[in-house]
């Protein structure tokens, strides 16, 4: 059961979204995937420190809740889990200069936690991709992008997503960008 590590309203409100494969498909479906939101969809390192190079001040991780949990069909289907089965889901907010720019949610299928995996339920508020980014043993496939359907303005409209490869195991990194972000 995910666990609420914060008084904070722990739901991170994740709207539904359509994925596509090439940036050019989602492009075509909505024009704000040409604006500035662009260089956010693209980012090839770690998102992590391309937000710590935009903020004027500081950035944070604050953790909504982690846990094991079962994924969303869609999570399932593309991680190549059954269904029902449970994976260690973890939802933060990547803030900059005191505010929420993006929403992030893993899921980490249990065989990931092999080995240096482990670090991976004991992260608190530090970034996954300071673990994924400097270690050797995870490798990151094609990023996808999402285009959401919001039912709120102040919702993620825009997302990406990609999987890290350790081997024959698999874990997905889903990060929804705020409005704020590239408005």
């Amino acid at each position: 059961m995910l666990s609420k590590d914060s008084d904070r309203e722990n739901s991170l409100k994740i709207p539904p979204t359509r994925w596509y494969r090439l940036l050019a498909a989602a492009g075509l479906r909505n024009p704000e995937v040409h604006g500035p939101a662009r260089y956010w969809l693209q980012v090839e390192g770690s998102f992590t420190q391309a937000l710590k190079h935009r903020c004027l001040e500081s950035f944070h991780v604050e953790v909504a809740r982690e846990g094991y949990a079962t994924p969303f069909p869609e999570e399932v289907r593309r991680l190549g889990l059954q269904p029902r089965q449970q994976a260690w889901i973890r939802e933060v907010r990547l803030c900059g200069d005191g505010q929420p720019w993006v929403l992030a949610r893993t899921v980490i299928p249990h065989q990931c936690f092999e080995g240096k995996g482990r670090q991976l339920r004991h992260l608190g508020n530090k970034p996954l991709g300071a673990f994924l980014f400097s270690s050797p043993d995870w490798s990151r496939g094609p990023l996808e992008t999402g285009l959401c359907l919001p039912d709120h303005p102040l919702q993620p409209r825009l997302a990406r997503r990609s999987l890290f490869h350790h081997g024959n195991n698999a874990l997905m990194v889903g990060e929804y960008l705020l409005p704020v972000l590239y408005r």
